[in-house]
């Protein structure tokens, strides 16, 4: 089915995570598969815990060491930069902490071979999220996706959705590295760019888990802040195919 799978995990202290993660992935026997972890210089020790999982898994994972904090959608940059040095023919990026299930790539595969981009989504026919997500998480998630959907034009339903799958052609035409959000907003932003560029965006329903372990990241300034900073993509509609 591929040529070759990078999929692309930025970090914060999940190192209870990751083996799990790395686990569940390798054990989906997708030929040529590379897990490439950028991490923040987890206090907790996650850099130590991927490179123990390099021993384990030779050739199969990556680690991207960075000297602190510098926003997710920088973390997705260089991750997705050393994903495309890997010539893999398909690229996931997605969470660390188990919330997104890495049994759903397959069906991101499959969906592939048609599309351009695949998304995985909670917003639509057998999508979701798990009930011990709780009520305030989900209104801030909605509501978010509301909002950057009216400011943007973005015609996917799951636009704050971390879990996504490429063909690498399309990387390799939308120019991440220029983007201007690099925080949150760089979901979707990403996304406007893959659908300003005319690339064929599906969704693919998942369903939301709550975190194995650890703390959720998400918080309501953190979304006030992504939709100031997509604000003038709102002028840029008209560029939309």
């Amino acid at each position: 089915m591929t040529n070759g799978l990078s999929v692309v995990v930025p970090t914060y202290n999940e190192a209870k995570n990751l083996p799990i993660l790395a686990q569940r992935l390798f054990g989906l026997n997708i030929p040529r598969c590379i897990l490439i972890v950028v991490d923040d210089n987890s206090p907790d020790g996650t850099g130590l815990v991927a490179k123990k999982l390099g021993d384990e898994f030779p050739g199969q994972v990556e680690l991207i060491e960075r000297k602190g904090k510098q926003g997710l959608g920088t973390a997705y940059i260089e991750g997705l930069k050393l994903a495309l040095e890997t010539n893999s023919t398909y690229i996931v990026h997605m969470d660390a902490d188990l919330s997104h299930a890495p049994e759903y790539i397959p069906g991101f595969l499959k969906d592939l071979l048609e599309a351009d981009v695949v998304v995985g989504s909670r917003y639509i026919e057998a999508g979701g999220s798990e009930e011990e997500w709780g009520i305030q998480r989900r209104i801030l998630s909605l509501l978010g996706n509301f909002g950057i959907r009216l400011i943007t034009g973005i015609r996917i339903k799951d636009v704050t959705s971390g879990f996504k799958g490429f063909r690498r052609e399309v990387l390799e035409s939308i120019d991440i590295g220029s983007f201007r959000c690099k925080g949150f907003a760089f979901l979707p932003e990403e996304t406007y760019a893959c659908q300003q560029h005319g690339f064929k965006v599906v969704e693919h329903p998942i369903v939301f888990a709550q975190r194995a372990n650890g703390e959720s990241k998400l918080s309501p300034s953190i979304v006030i802040e992504a939709m100031w900073k997509l604000l003038p993509l709102r002028f840029m509609k008209r560029n939309l195919p």
